[in-house]
């Protein structure tokens, strides 16, 4: 497939992204953009949130990572079942009950406002480095195969995306996101089912076949029984249940649209819903890769030598035809931009909401007048105008952030990305688990002021097992059950801080 034809591709579709904010960014206010005054339909937000969820690092590193680890990531995708199921139960009802427009906000009236400004400090730190990661690998194989031809700098590519990206959330926000996210969503899946078909076709497979090559083949094999290794499977699965909790419940950029839903009964069908099709879409997943793999075994294809997320594109774009490269690239796009979209908006309001005091809603300006427990005072509020001013400022201030993270993560990327994306999280949700978790299952107050203290120690103390867990455990290795080590660190650092109430 030629470069000029994956340019177009992408041209026609962000196209099509922009006729969609322009039909719902009409009339939109600071409202719309963090909460989507509380109109999105459940089914919207469940949907799109699967493209959210998904994003570019899934559509490449899973399948390539069959290789390494066979199928034992679906322990992990089985675990997410149980960490939605207390999202839904637990901490959305939270978020409804206290009106909440920013989900940091209480930490503020639970904890104090240290432990409010540690935790949205974690989202931030958390969701730039997470974005970074999902938006590099997209902009990477359009480098490799598009611009790299045509002598374009990668810092060039990830420019225009950003500036893309810029142009279709800067008005509409969650407003917007919900619908794009639905739209790309629908193209991210159907490249996917269509990249198992047309590989299938090519190996003279039926659907009986399919099954019967990726079970039979050396990829298939799901659980782990050695407790050593890092896929061990109560490692993955209790971790799975635990990165959904902090990656999804604790995240703003997932949970902003979760509280856009009209109500706490909607909002929990949207959970339970998407967490249900996600399994069967990882699956799928999955199953891609194994094919991907018994394809170029059967056809004597050479593998990538650089990293396993280059084998998808590799095979996509050289091997299987037009109509496969162009399921591909419209597939990677649709999981280019949920990748960054979603993630400069949450971080746009949660500074705006979180550091610069914005009010979000009414809600907000009720719980900060009856607030005692953080002893500060209600700031001046601003108009309309200067939010929406300062909230575009803030925006293209992340955009900037994004930029420079993705094309230092350029320099150093070795290995495949969705290892060194969840290995991220480990250290900077855990933090954001303790901290919720304390609130939620004690009545206990802390030493406010001391708590950013406690939430840099635990990751800092998790570091330090995770590089010597050979020699202190008799061989153990450590997993995604890091963060959960991590929370617990910074549960029991908090438990130590406490004070009469």
């Amino acid at each position: 497939m030629s470069p000029a034809l994956i340019l177009i591709c992408v041209a026609i579709y962000t196209l099509v992204l922009f006729g969609i904010t322009f039909l719902t960014s009409k009339n939109a206010d600071n409202k719309s953009f963090f909460i989507g005054n509380r109109s999105s339909r459940w089914y919207v937000v469940a949907y799109g949130m699967i493209g959210a969820s998904l994003s570019g690092v899934t559509f490449m590193s899973v399948p390539g990572d069959v290789s390494k680890g066979a199928f034992s990531y679906f322990q992990m995708v089985l675990g997410y079942l149980l960490g939605y199921f207390v999202i839904a139960m637990v901490l959305l009802p939270l978020y409804y009950r206290l009106n909440l427009t920013s989900i940091y906000s209480y930490l503020k009236e639970r904890l104090g406002i240290y432990s409010y400004k540690t935790g949205a400090f974690f989202f931030i730190l958390s969701r730039v480095i997470g974005a970074s990661f999902r938006l590099f690998i997209v902009v990477n194989v359009l480098q490799i195969f598009v611009f790299d031809a045509w002598g374009v700098p990668f810092a060039v590519t990830t420019s225009i995306f950003i500036i893309l990206i810029i142009a279709y959330t800067l008005k509409g926000g969650v407003k917007t996101i919900v619908w794009t996210d639905s739209l790309q969503t629908t193209f991210m899946l159907l490249s996917l089912v269509l990249s198992v078909f047309l590989i299938c076709r090519q190996m003279n497979f039926g659907f009986g076949d399919m099954i019967t090559a990726v079970k039979d083949s050396p990829y298939s094999k799901m659980v782990v029984s050695d407790w050593q290794l890092k896929t061990f499977f109560p490692k993955h699965f209790f971790g799975g249940m635990f990165i959904a909790i902090a990656m999804t419940g604790l995240d703003q950029e997932m949970m902003q649209k979760n509280i856009s839903c009209k109500n706490i009964g909607e909002a929990k069908k949207n959970v339970l819903t998407f967490s249900f099709i996600l399994v069967l879409v990882n699956f799928i997943f999955l199953c891609l890769g194994a094919l991907l793999y018994i394809y170029t075994t059967a056809k004597n294809i050479p593998l990538p030598v650089r990293t396993t997320d280059d084998l998808f594109p590799t095979i996509a774009l050289q091997h299987l035809g037009t109509l496969s490269a162009l399921c591909f690239i419209i597939g990677l796009i649709s999981a280019a931009y949920p990748s960054a979209d979603g993630a400069l908006t949450a971080l746009t309001a949660s500074f705006c909401i979180d550091f610069l005091n914005f009010e979000g809603d009414e809600g907000q300006k009720t719980r900060d007048e009856g607030n005692t427990s953080s002893h500060v005072s209600r700031p001046p509020s601003l108009s309309e105008e200067r939010k929406t001013q300062l909230r575009k400022i803030v925006h293209i201030a992340f955009a900037i952030v994004l930029l420079i993270v993705i094309v230092i993560f350029r320099l150093v990327n070795n290995e495949a990305v969705i290892r060194q994306l969840f290995r991220v999280a480990n250290y900077t949700y855990g933090p954001l688990l303790g901290l919720f978790f304390f609130g939620i299952l004690t009545k206990r107050n802390v030493m406010d002021k001391f708590v950013p203290v406690i939430c840099l120690l635990a990751p800092v103390i998790c570091y330090l097992l995770d590089a010597n867990s050979k020699e202190l455990f008799n061989g153990y290795l450590f997993g995604n059950e890091l963060l959960i080590a991590n929370g617990l660190l910074t549960f029991a650092g908090l438990f130590a801080i406490t004070k009469k109430s």
